[in-house]
């Protein structure tokens, strides 16, 4: 059985390993290119091991495909220094580099970038793109098939190793399906009408790039619904295009990403089973002689291990676990398996792409950064001593990456257990895996020899004693009440998650925030029976989620009777008996209603809880403060205020304001790596 450490050849390609990162868009481009922090993003997997690295997820080929989620543009000659650059700095590291192209035909925006019609086989709108497009002419499918040409020689010219046409869900998914597909004449209809263009597109980009540069497509295995592209369809598909003898290699997905659920299905957050197209991809690769690879939802190295030894794929791919930690095949190569931190499907770098924002991984904040922030934390010749109060996410980020200087780290946590606020996200079942989070940084710590002294509410004085060089309070917050008549009636989201709240019957919950915390609530208390309201002010429900997360989010909540409220706030609450009555304002109009409810649960954040950073900061040299301008470079984040005093003080997560997992431990990494 071949295992995920064996070599493979892929033509005249010898990739070192089974293990590969897939195309993907996180959103680093520069102009349409992708300069230095798109290519140290993409060096930092090849130094940590992988076999091949494809960037430029989605990348356009020509002005009537534009980005929209902050692809690479391969539509003019401009690019191509800048993918030598890439590609050379890849390569120097041992793994093979290859770059997809597309035309997203429907799947894209019109009111973007040269305000183009966009183009598709039929005039068939995406609901999660939302145009509608221009149904295609012949002048259009050849202009089409020249541009996917040029821009496979582009990419050759920029020293990769191959290519990846991507069909499914884009422009030529969009011929092949019959759900989108709806043409008579000699591109619609049958199945070899429908694979038409594709084949066009084939013979046009091996007739630029010869017959040793190496063709990749990633097509569908099943779209997964009704009136779509079958799993029998799509093996005769596979078929077809390995008797064009173009393709190299097929990347098998399936599902059908054309709304917010669909999109969720194929880039899987947690919420929903994690690898569940390994067999589908299977079908494929028994049927024809082409290699095959799969991703989806890949993440940890057991689930890859079987899909390569299963004999279900020959190279599998690991991207966003290789967002969590580029060097998942460095570890596994030395057996550290256990170090390796594991991809816990948070979702929010595929999220924070279809926002608009570059993407992050939730908890390494080194990803995307690497031009600032370095993933093997340096050891420092000076022996220090740090002190860090506070056992959340941020206090444990803290610590790891002291002890990884080789400092003395001390931490303190006044409860009883580390984890802080993971403790309560965990709760319910849809995020119940973002305590994978706590466990990893927890069994970092303890391997690295971290004091940790539980159930330890320390004052200044405490902290004083151990004679510390370096303090970092991370202490969280507390839910901020609201501030309205009868807010005492109300209680908190906390007091729900944790159990010290005994609720049933009829319960409002009002979320002022818009994120996971009153997702989550709504998950609990609707699971043991409880009758729930979501009512926000927004204008859609967890409006600051992107749309793979919520979308799961909000399926689960409407599976078990939570009904939504929008664009109402809460006004004021009083009693009616033993039951409260709650008064909502329409945030638009004025318009005042009410419910009657037995209980009224709020979340509307945090309030930094920083009394220990008050009483410390007179005694700290920086007085408390940090360099900003040398945080945003990555430099030593202290300046030296009063000299006299012996140790530097920092706060960290929600003890600075109420943010997110994700910023508590960016603060942690950045202020202590350089310390």
């Amino acid at each position: 059985m071949p295992n995920l450490l064996d070599p493979f050849q892929l033509k005249h390609l010898t990739l070192r390993n089974r293990i590969v990162s897939t195309s993907h868009a996180p959103n680093y481009v520069e102009d349409g290119h992708p300069r230095d922090r798109y290519r140290l993003y993409h060096e930092e997997k090849a130094k940590g091991g992988v076999a091949l690295t494809m960037i430029g997820g989605s990348t356009n080929i020509a002005p009537d495909s534009p980005s929209v989620f902050g692809q690479l543009y391969a539509g003019d000659d401009s690019i191509i220094p800048w993918f030598q650059k890439l590609t050379e700095g890849v390569h120097s590291h041992g793994a093979a580099v290859m770059c997809q192209i597309t035309h997203m035909g429907r799947r894209t925006a019109w009111d973007d970038g040269h305000w183009l019609p966009v183009l598709a086989p039929s005039a068939v709108r995406e609901r999660a793109h939302r145009a509608f497009p221009k149904v295609m002419e012949q002048h259009d499918i050849d202009r089409v098939i020249s541009d996917f040409a040029a821009a496979a020689r582009r990419c050759q010219q920029g020293g990769f190793d191959g290519i990846e046409l991507l069909s499914h869900s884009h422009l030529l998914g969009q011929f092949l399906s019959p759900l989108t597909n709806h043409r008579d004449d000699a591109y619609g209809g049958s199945l070899a009408n429908r694979l038409r263009l594709t084949l066009l597109v084939l013979e046009a980009v091996r007739a630029e790039v010869g017959p040793e540069f190496i063709i990749s497509m990633r097509v569908t295995g099943d779209e997964l619904t009704q009136g779509g592209l079958s799993a029998d369809d799509c093996v005769e598909v596979a078929k077809l295009l390995e008797q064009s003898q173009q393709v190299d290699l097929l990347n098998i997905l399936a599902g059908a990403p054309y709304d917010d659920l669909g999109l969720a299905e194929w880039v899987r957050p947690m919420g929903i089973p994690a690898a569940p197209h390994i067999t589908v991809a299977g079908r494929i690769r028994a049927a024809v002689d082409i290699p095959v690879l799969h991703a989806g939802g890949i993440a940890d190295i057991a689930t890859a291990q079987h899909a390569v030894s299963g004999g279900h794929v020959d190279l599998v791919g690991m991207t966003r676990a290789q967002m969590a930690d580029p060097y998942l095949v460095a570890k596994l190569e030395r057996g550290e398996e256990e170090r390796i931190r594991l991809c816990v499907g948070l979702g929010y770098c595929v999220d924070r792409v279809n926002q608009g924002k570059p993407a992050v991984c939730g908890h390494n904040a080194a990803t995307g950064r690497e031009e600032i922030l370095p993933h093997d934390i340096t050891p420092s010749n000076a022996p220090k001593k740090v002190v860090i109060v506070g056992g959340g996410p941020g206090g444990l980020e803290a610590a790891r990456v002291s002890a990884l200087r080789g400092y003395e780290v001390v931490l303190f946590e006044a409860s009883d257990r580390l984890g802080g606020q993971l403790g309560l996200a965990a709760k319910g079942t849809t995020r119940r895996q973002i305590w994978g989070v706590a466990d990893w940084l927890i069994s970092e710590i303890e391997a690295l020899n971290v004091t940790i002294r539980l159930n330890s509410y320390v004052e200044a004085g405490d902290v004083l004693a151990e004679g510390p060089d370096l303090v970092i309070i991370a202490t969280g917050g507390w839910p901020e009440p609201l501030a309205i008549p009868g807010a005492d009636l109300a209680i908190s989201s906390w007091d729900v998650l944790s159990g010290e709240a005994r609720i049933s019957g009829r319960v409002l919950l009002f979320d002022e925030i818009g994120d996971h915390p009153a997702a989550v609530t709504a998950n609990v208390m609707s699971s043991v029976g409880q009758s729930v309201e979501l009512v926000s002010p927004d204008r859609a429900l967890l409006h600051d989620l992107g749309p793979t997360t919520s979308a799961v989010a909000l399926r689960d909540l409407a599976a078990k009777g939570v009904t939504f409220t929008c664009l109402e706030e809460l006004a004021e609450l009083s009693r009616q008996g033993n039951q409260i009555v709650a008064r909502l304002r329409h945030v638009l109009t004025g318009a005042m209603s009410e419910r009657l409810v037995d209980h009224v649960v709020v979340e509307h954040g945090l309030t930094p809880m920083d009394a220990l950073y008050h009483d410390l900061k007179p005694n700290s040299r920086n007085l408390g403060q940090v360099d900003q301008a040398a945080m945003i470079t990555g430099a030593f984040p202290f300046e030296d205020l009063e000299q006299n005093n012996p140790f530097y003080l920092a706060r960290v997560g929600d003890a600075v304001a109420s943010r997110n997992m994700h910023a508590a431990i960016f603060d942690a990494l950045r202020v202590c790596h350089a310390f």
